[in-house]
């Protein structure tokens, strides 16, 4: 840690001036999906109620509990539009070489959320969406690109399981910040974009998975329609400064070129395929709630 940094965590701690004797508790405040928590307030109690240490988190989620006594405490934590969280905690004896107590990472959960968005229709806000793919290049690199032009509704009854999506993707849209391998990419060898402008996205329903939801649709690429299953995570959702609702979510999933009839390929060397035939798709959607 730097010296700058520690001094922005000491002055965040209760007490001005040196720290007293004690072990030094460092961690970092989270949110569910793993962003940093900025002016989270991390308060350390003793056996009696009493406030033992209290520090403020960083712009990057860090804290630091200076001079704290060794045995059990219960450390909460608190930040604005967050639920509060309080675990009980043993704090380590300090040892002559001054060891940190490392407290790892604390996730803190949106207030009033829950794991499924409240009913209603969803408009999908590009400005602040990402439809994403990679591609492995030369069997070693990663190569990455992104359609900045796409619409899509998301519409979420009562019943959670019967919600709809439908997404429409302009194909020429494709970017991976550079021009020559983006016309490329529109060309017959990939998207064909001059015989098939769009691709579409269909899904009737989702269900639960090992971990979050699943949401099964119809992927149209090409001309050729195939079933596709992503796996997809509700972040929250929340007023936005407009006087909107808006939702956030985000889901993966891998595709096969193959199955698209997008099958061009070159070998350099000793066979090695230029680009892989299979893409990871990222999709990140913030979508507003329709009045």
């Amino acid at each position: 840690m730097s010296p700058e940094r520690e001094a922005d965590l000491r002055a965040g701690a209760t007490g001005a001036g040196p720290a007293a004797a004690g072990t030094t508790g460092e961690g970092r405040v989270l949110t569910r999906e793993g962003w940093p928590v900025a002016g989270a307030s991390v308060t350390l109690l003793g056996p009696d109620g009493s406030q033992v240490a209290r520090a403020v988190t960083g712009g990057d989620g860090t804290f630091a509990l200076l001079g704290v006594p060794a045995g059990a405490a219960t450390m909460l934590v608190a930040a604005p539009a967050h639920e509060p969280r309080a675990s009980s905690v043993v704090v380590p004896a300090t040892t002559s070489t001054g060891d940190t107590w490392r407290l790892g990472e604390v996730r803190l959960r949106r207030s009033g959320g829950s794991d499924t968005p409240p009913p209603g229709v969803w408009a999908i806000d590009v400005a602040h969406s990402t439809v994403s793919a990679t591609a492995h290049h030369l069997g070693l690199a990663a190569v990455h690109g992104r359609f900045t032009s796409f619409a899509g509704v998301i519409t979420v009854p009562e019943d959670v399981t019967r919600s709809t999506v439908e997404v429409r993707i302009d194909a020429s849209s494709i970017d991976t910040g550079n021009a020559q391998r983006d016309e490329h990419l529109r060309a017959a060898d990939f998207l064909d974009t001059a015989h098939h402008p769009e691709l579409t996205f269909s899904a009737r329903g989702v269900q639960r998975g090992g971990d979050g939801w699943l949401l099964v649709g119809d992927l149209t690429l090409l001309g050729t329609t195939r079933p596709v299953t992503l796996q997809l995570s509700y972040a929250g959702s929340g007023p936005d400064p407009w006087g909107g609702t808006r939702a956030a979510f985000s889901a993966t999933t891998e595709l096969h070129r193959d199955d698209f009839k997008m099958n061009w390929n070159q070998a350099v060397g000793i066979g090695v395929a230029v680009f892989g035939t299979t893409l990871k798709v990222g999709i990140d959607i913030e979508a507003v709630l329709q009045q």
